[in-house]
């Protein structure tokens, strides 16, 4: 029986930043290497493809780091509490 792949999904996948990285809050997953037991992303501002960036995957699961998605401003004050 074929082992299950951590994170199935990541390539492609679309993420926001709580903070600015690089003055970027949105980020797309390029390319994804597994080392050993630990699955690293490749990730690309949307507004700038100079600025990337790998991360271990398993960080992008903090909500308090990473929403999934592309998130508003408004999104982002809302989960952070901000705004009513």
């Amino acid at each position: 029986m074929q082992k299950k792949q951590k994170f199935p999904y990541l390539v492609g996948s679309k993420w926001t930043a709580q903070q600015k990285i690089d003055g970027w809050r949105h980020f797309q997953v390029v390319n994804r290497k597994n080392q050993g037991k630990w699955v690293f992303a490749e990730m690309v501002a949307a507004c700038d493809p100079l600025v990337r960036f790998w991360v271990n995957a398993k960080l992008l699961k903090n909500t308090s780091q990473w929403q999934s998605g592309w998130q508003s401003l408004q999104e982002i004050a809302e989960v952070e509490g901000y705004v009513s």
